[in-house]
């Protein structure tokens, strides 16, 4: 019987480890999630399902014999070498779409915290000062406009939430976004360019992966566009917003304020000059990670698994070119 050794390079949640042994799936769980520990075990492994704890680079692929698979539990990618992954064809797939409904509660509670000023208000009473309810700082959601910049699964259940709940005009930029889905939202969303969503939202929630493209996307340029009143949300990747000028921003007064959930470098140093900022609310990248959320995406992603020894080509592959790879001609 072939040996099917499916490598952990962090500990997973039980549910999804049950689903691999009874799968008659064999595991080893590394030490550490550090290069050095994860790179002789290697050797032998058919599958990794994988955390964020480590980044599988194309040297630590190199190590790898009979690798075919690396399965995320998250939706992002961005810790696997999916070039490098290609060419040996390995396949490398995600659990996009799993944590939709975790992030948008997230990202929507990040939204409500700041119009509400509830951080501010919560200092204040502990201080004594339950006066400052006369200042009528907190601010509703309803009649604002939403921008989304990415609106996919997480961008556009969280348009729907607020459209329908608050009456929220919608403005959104998606440039990889099909005309025929574009159109499927006629009458409620407004698709514009990137710069009329900084123009016009009162609050832009981000929602696009980390490449090449989209790195430091939202710079100086892109704040000085928004509204002094406006507010920015990130709960997709740190590195999409350049958060030097973020902090220009947040400490000149160019933008309101922010709730971030992900950061450039995480954790945090702590000279960043976020964790000084009172007109920030800051949560270490936990929008996905929920109790039954977690759950849910390494069970997915132990699925991932079983269904790519099974022969069968699972969801969400995010390196399609591993199928021309000549493992996978038969």
């Amino acid at each position: 019987m072939e040996r099917k050794l499916v490598l952990l390079p962090q500990p997973i949640e039980e549910e999804a480890v049950d689903v691999l042994r009874a799968a008659g799936l064999e595991l080893v769980t590394a030490p550490e999630p550090k290069p050095d520990v994860v790179a002789p075990l290697l050797k032998g492994a058919r599958a990794i399902v994988l955390r964020t704890g480590i980044k599988i680079t194309r040297e630590l692929l190199e190590k790898a014999d009979e690798l075919v698979t690396i399965s995320r539990t998250g939706a992002g990618v961005d810790n696997v070498d999916l070039d490098a992954a290609a060419e040996k064809g390995i396949l490398v797939t995600s659990s996009l779409g799993v944590n939709t409904s975790s992030v948008v509660e997230h990202a929507l509670a990040l939204m409500m915290a700041l119009f509400k000023q509830l951080p501010l208000m919560d200092r204040e009473m502990r201080g004594g000062n339950f006066n400052i309810r006369y200042k009528n700082l907190p601010a509703d959601l309803r009649e604002k406009t939403l921008g989304l910049v990415g609106f996919g699964r997480i961008g556009s259940t969280l348009a729907k939430i607020c459209h329908d709940g608050f009456n929220m005009r919608i403005v959104a930029f998606d440039e990889y976004l099909p005309e025929s889905a574009k159109a499927s939202y006629s009458g409620w969303v407004e698709f514009v360019s990137a710069g009329e969503v900084a123009r016009r939202a009162d609050v832009v929630s981000v929602h696009i992966p980390l490449t090449g493209e989209t790195k430091h996307f939202f710079n100086a340029a892109f704040f000085k566009k928004m509204k002094k009143s406006a507010f920015l949300l990130n709960t997709s990747r740190g590195e999409v917003v350049l958060e030097a000028d973020l902090i220009q921003a947040l400490k000149d007064g160019v933008i309101a304020g922010a709730g971030l959930d992900v950061f450039e470098n995480e954790p945090l140093k702590p000279d960043n000059g976020l964790l000084a900022m009172k007109n920030v609310i800051l949560t270490p990248h936990t929008a996905a990670l929920t109790a039954e959320c977690v759950v849910r995406m390494a069970v997915s992603g132990a699925q991932r698994v079983i269904e790519v020894f099974e022969g069968k080509i699972p969801e969400n592959i995010a390196n399609p070119k591993a199928l021309e790879h000549p493992r996978w001609k038969r």
